[in-house]
């Protein structure tokens, strides 16, 4: 399973993956635990870009066939791009949930709290006690 969880991510505790996209913003998807546990996903509400999150709020949500689960923000600030391909395309989150399958890129209002998040050991711990 360890190799399911790329090392060069951050990750929050409710399932969400972070990486550092070109200009410093932060690219969010969720992870290949948390589709796994959806199931498959049939439709995505995203913020539009210009929102401002806040790190824990609800960020949009995911709808699979199994349920609908809230995305959450990992940090706070403005979003600036969403996956448009994913109103389409939502299953892109299924096949790609690290690549095509991301879902918003955020402006952090601190970038220091990219660093604050989960790295990938501590990740694995969390999911292996869930």
């Amino acid at each position: 399973m360890s190799s399911a969880i790329p090392e060069e991510l951050r990750y929050t505790a409710e399932h969400e993956w972070v990486r550092v996209a070109e200009g410093g913003a932060l690219r969010v998807g969720i992870t290949q635990f948390a589709q796994d546990a959806l199931g498959d996903i049939v439709y995505v509400d995203l913020p539009e870009a210009g929102s401002a999150v806040e790190a824990g709020a609800s960020a949009g949500e995911v709808e699979s066939t199994k349920s609908v689960s809230e995305i959450y923000a990992p940090v706070s600030g403005t979003v600036t791009a969403r996956n448009e391909a994913l109103a389409e395309s939502p299953d892109l989150i299924n096949s790609d949930p690290y690549g095509d399958g991301w879902l918003v890129e955020i402006e952090p209002a601190d970038p220091a709290a990219y660093g604050e998040l989960l790295d990938a050991a501590a990740y694995q711990k969390l999911i292996e006690q869930s």
